[in-house]
């Protein structure tokens, strides 16, 4: 059962010891719980995931109906539910694709990059969120279809009773998030800023649990692009025979920021 406005107001006013409301109404925290589901998403996409069967546009550029694209899973027969799978689509680097087909986007293109209906491979820069693109293209006439996973943003509640438009597992940091805020209208007073911080960094803990090792077993939108991880490469000739060894890391830093307290 999907949590109310109502519920998570009642837990949230419990730790705030205002049952009442009269410090911070029903429609303030209302707003802030809003504000925690759309916060939520941007650190965890797949947070609001939705799997639909997308039509798709003449040529190699196509739309993402939502905040991000996830990830694109199969050619399908049709948009419908129900629609029988096809062929499976795989993420591919955009620079390789680019030097092996370089005219892959001109939709005279001959060979193995010609347009059609049938998708193999697909592009996606999470800088550029709201586009994607396919290879082969399809070809002006005809009907291609895949199943996608994207992000999309989530539904407001509207009043008390509506529930939440992200699953329930993330029930917590929904309210470490409007503690926070509830908090931080009250920084002056002493305690309320640490407090504050607290509510945050447990927010951050909640959202951020289980993004690395996630994204070094499918990389998605939020991990690193390559240039940030490798530090490195060489070619070892030994034995007659020529190793490609490969050094990556990722020099990045963590930094906490705690919005209002710095």
């Amino acid at each position: 059962m999907a949590l109310s406005g109502a519920n998570l107001i009642s837990r949230i006013q419990d730790t705030l010891q205002d049952t009442t409301g009269v410090r911070w109404t029903s429609a303030e925290l209302l707003r802030y719980i809003n504000d925690a589901q759309r916060e939520v998403v941007n650190f965890k996409p797949e947070a609001s995931a939705k799997h639909v069967n997308n039509s798709l546009a003449t040529g190699t550029e196509q739309a993402v109906p939502g905040l991000t694209l996830i990830k694109v899973v199969r050619n399908m027969s049709s948009n419908q539910d129900g629609a029988t799978g096809g062929r499976t689509i795989r993420l591919v680097d955009e620079d390789i694709l680019n030097s092996i087909e370089p005219d892959w986007h001109n939709p005279t293109v001959t060979g193995d990059a010609a347009h059609g209906s049938v998708i193999k491979h697909y592009i996606f820069d999470p800088d550029d969120p709201k586009k994607f693109y396919v290879y082969p293209g399809v070809k002006s006439g005809l009907n291609a279809y895949i199943e996608i996973v994207y992000s999309d943003v989530p539904t407001d509640l509207s009043s008390t009773s509506s529930t939440i438009g992200i699953d329930d597992i993330y029930g917590n940091a929904l309210i470490d998030y409007v503690l926070y805020r509830c908090y931080m209208k009250d920084a002056e007073f002493a305690g309320n800023a640490q407090r504050a911080g607290t509510h945050y960094q447990l927010f951050l803990n909640s959202v951020s649990t289980g993004i690395s090792s996630k994204n070094l077993l499918n990389p998605g939108p939020n991990f690193p692009p390559a240039s940030n991880l490798i530090s490195s490469a060489s070619f070892i000739t030994s034995s007659g025979f020529n190793l490609f060894c490969l050094t990556a890391f990722c020099s990045q830093r963590s930094l906490l920021i705690v919005p209002g307290l710095n």
